[in-house]
């Protein structure tokens, strides 16, 4: 792998260039914003647990969402799930997720097939000697057949063996043959390739397919990822599979894409989070949307700064400030983004004592110095850059958060145009 230099690191590099794929009106790769996609993990069959998540989802900002079609039941629901994703006016493109038999389920079931925006397989599992060659190609002229794209999706955990075992075999007869690791990599990589030109043999066109090698270790999927740019202008989608739960799920996901998007890697993206029990699916989605945001590829809810805390601020009113204030903005952002239009650009700053605060604070779009321990009981606020009011007593939180909402009004609201402290 590459070494990466301290100068690539100072700003994103150019993209690597892509061949765009629509998906339900989403543009994927050529360029276009990279996409957040998420998936369900509701039984399919199950259509009013799919709609409400899937609902859930792209309200948290997915703007794609995958659901598993693994058996009739499943296929029978997905139009009747798309139905009624609409009538609510969620519009979010639906991708298929096959495994094993879906040449089957997609002809024995059209409106499934008409009704996804997206077909993902595997060609490690799409079937298994003989039949291998046609049940891929069955899919891939469903595909063709509904002018749906397709993502060639390769997985570390369902390589095709037969694949695998050739190139084993090739490198134990080579002069420096490499270890076992590396070459599953190349098996990877040329799982994905290989299939995506049988596709094109078969007629689905190049800007109809989408690429991913998913692994689960970090340096692996660096690794693989680097390989696939280098060899092909495909359309990549990124995601560490079977990331994790928690922070160990986010700081790995993180690791992996954060260098893949700074060397310019990845069209769409997935967080692919193990949730906690009953926990909340859209964590993903958020995480997803904060990995970009904070690299500076996307821009998708105003951003809260604030202090970690420390001896100076025994107080959680600044902790409990910053939760309330980016609760509150993630939960209007829906309605926000219609009525104010670049809101999602602003940058707010709850800051805890006196050491820092003032300073973060004009440098953001609004922001707080809450008082530290020992530090007289005033909070000054600052907005565009200059000292506004103070704030004092127990109402703070209360206060600062209508001067928040008096700012995005004014600055963002129709008819705006000059800021607030203007």
């Amino acid at each position: 792998m590459d070494d990466i230099s301290l100068a690539s690191t100072a700003a994103p590099l150019q993209r690597h260039k892509t061949v765009a794929v629509d998906v339900g009106g989403v543009t994927v790769g050529g360029g276009a914003p990279i996409v957040v996609q998420s998936m369900t993990n509701t039984d399919t069959a199950d259509i009013a647990g799919t709609v409400a998540q899937v609902a859930a989802l792209a309200q948290a900002g997915s703007e794609l969402v995958r659901i598993t079609v693994d058996r009739d039941e499943a296929a029978k629901a997905v139009p009747r799930i798309k139905e009624q994703l609409l009538r609510r006016d969620i519009n979010v493109p639906i991708v298929g997720d096959f495994h094993y038999i879906g040449h089957t389920l997609l002809a024995e079931n059209p409106d499934c097939a008409q009704a996804l925006d997206k077909y993902r397989i595997n060609p490690g599992n799409v079937g298994f000697r003989a039949k291998r060659d046609i049940q891929f190609s069955a899919i891939v002229e469903m595909a063709i057949k509904h002018n749906k794209p397709v993502r060639i999706g390769a997985n570390w955990g369902s390589l095709d063996q037969e694949l695998l075992t050739h190139l084993m075999d090739e490198n134990a007869k080579s002069a420096k043959p490499q270890d076992m690791r590396a070459v599953t990599r190349e098996a990877m990589v040329q799982s994905a390739l290989l299939s995506a030109a049988r596709a094109e043999e078969i007629g689905l066109p190049r800007n109809r397919i989408i690429l991913s090698a998913k692994v689960s270790a970090v340096q692996d999927l660096i690794a693989v990822y680097l390989e696939l740019a280098k060899r092909s202008d495909y359309a990549l989608h990124l995601g560490l599979t079977e990331a994790g739960m928690g922070s160990k799920g986010i700081v790995a996901s993180s690791a992996a894409m954060g260098i893949l998007l700074q060397r310019g890697i990845g069209d769409t993206v997935r967080v692919s989070l193990t949730p906690e029990p009953n926990g909340d699916r859209t964590l993903e989605v958020k995480v997803a949307q904060e990995l970009l945001q904070t690299m500076g590829f996307r821009v998708f809810v105003p951003l809260v700064a604030a202090c970690p805390g420390c001896g100076r601020t025994t107080s959680t009113t600044f902790q409990e400030l910053a939760r309330d204030i980016q609760s509150f903005i993630r939960d209007e952002m829906l309605g926000w983004k219609t009525r104010y239009p670049g809101v999602e650009g602003l940058n707010v700053a709850v800051m805890g004592c006196i050491v820092n605060g003032p300073g973060e604070s004009k440098h953001a779009d609004i922001g707080i110095s809450l008082p530290g321990t020992g530090e007289t009981p005033a909070a000054p606020v600052f907005i565009d850059g200059k000292k506004s009011v103070t704030l004092r007593g127990p109402t703070v939180a209360a206060d600062f958060k209508a001067l928040v909402i008096d700012y995005i009004e004014r600055r963002f609201g129709t008819g705006s145009g000059r800021s607030a402290a203007e």
